[in-house]
């Protein structure tokens, strides 16, 4: 067994004829990706066919959103729809909604309960909605106990709702950013709702001025208090999406490829796993965490504590999803990604879902694929 590779003994392999791939209907960068190759532990399969889940998550540097289920052959299904700049995902068995370069994506599954599309896919989801934001960088949504959309803005340091005239509506930011302006001063970048409500985010620095996080790498991360505007958690390596979880505050501390959680008592961070490759994305579903991983980026995201640790560890870097114990961190369940792809960004788990497919807007197949909503006439 490697020691970049667990399990390497025994591999298994998304054969491209299990690969549901949507015809574009015509060229965009996105699409043009080139080689991948996806290879996975043994029982993932099995895994999420007994917690009766289905994966989503995103690539923005090739611009795709994977779902990831099992069909009725017992083989891994794994589907993908192009949209640029895919980040910040949210869903459940009814509803996904997606960040991307320019807009916020609202996709409806379209099946009732015992329906399959093409005799195997339990869940279609079609989007029904684009809003159009502009590029303001979308990192990480969250949805309202209202129903209504937020997202963190990171072009503009703050946290945001759709507006139906505006590119966005400013809900909060940080005492420390003194106003609103197309500056990425402090990295904002992670959300996590409580109760409907945002509670948390998290930030690399408190800095307010262009860029100025970039400085402040290595040990000036923050986790933030939306209600109070109190800084509960500092000293942290480029920490993203936290989450509210078990009682506890959880976060990835990515600069030093960690997942752990704030110490209630201190706001010190607690590890628990450490990961081989830079953290953005974080699931939980019944005694397990999701993690995404990608490939420390060239001269953004190199110099930091985590290339000390993986040459320490004699490890490469992964591009991936790996699946821990919340107990104790230990690896259950990956999936790998080699080639074109190298980074990964948000990852959202799909319950009581199968074998989901989503339409990409610009694909040939939403063309023709019409659903009527049952009327009285």
């Amino acid at each position: 067994m490697s020691k970049d590779m667990p399990g390497a003994s025994g591999v298994e392999t998304i054969a491209p004829e299990d690969r549901n791939t949507p015809t574009e209907a015509g060229p965009t960068a996105a699409a043009e990706t080139g080689t991948i190759d996806i290879s996975f532990s043994p029982g993932l399969t099995e895994f999420l066919e007994s917690s009766n889940i289905a994966l989503g998550f995103t690539s923005y540097q090739t611009g795709r959103l994977y779902l990831i289920g099992h069909g009725p052959d017992g083989k891994l299904a794994l589907h993908e729809a192009v949209y640029p700049q895919a980040m910040g995902l949210t869903g459940d068995a009814s509803r996904i909604y997606l960040g991307t370069l320019t807009q916020i994506v609202r996709m409806e599954n379209v099946l009732a309960p015992g329906q399959r599309a093409n005799q195997v896919h339990d869940k279609v989801y079609v989007p029904r909605n684009l809003q159009t934001t502009g590029n303001v960088d979308i990192h990480e949504l969250g949805i309202r106990d209202n129903g209504r959309i937020l997202f963190v803005n990171t072009r503009y340091n703050c946290l945001c709702e759709p507006s139906l005239t505006h590119s966005f509506k400013p809900v909060w930011k940080p005492d420390f950013i003194s106003r609103l302006v197309p500056e990425d001063r402090c990295h904002l970048n992670g959300l996590a709702m409580v109760d409907g409500k945002p509670k948390y985010v998290s930030a690399v620095s408190r800095s307010d001025t262009l860029d100025g996080w970039r400085e402040d790498r290595d040990e000036g991360g923050l986790i933030i208090d939306v209600e109070s505007d109190a800084i509960i958690g500092e000293g942290l390596s480029m920490p993203h999406s936290p989450r509210f979880h078990g009682g506890r505050i959880w976060l990835l501390n990515s600069g030093t490829g960690d997942l752990g959680w704030l110490d209630p008592a201190g706001g010190g961070f607690v590890p628990l796993a450490f990961f081989p490759g830079f953290l953005r994305g974080l699931a939980f579903h019944g005694h397990h965490a999701f993690v995404t991983l990608s490939k420390p980026r060239q001269g953004h995201f190199e110099g930091l504590a985590l290339d000390d640790r993986l040459r320490e560890q004699d490890r490469k870097a992964w591009c991936g999803v790996q699946i821990v114990s919340q107990a104790d961190g230990s690896l259950a369940h990956w999936l790998r990604f080699e080639g074109a792809i190298t980074e990964l960004f948000d990852i959202c788990v799909l319950p009581a879902v199968k074998n989901p497919i989503t339409l990409g807007p610009n694909s040939v197949e939403i063309r023709d694929f019409l659903t009527i909503e049952p009327a009285s006439l």
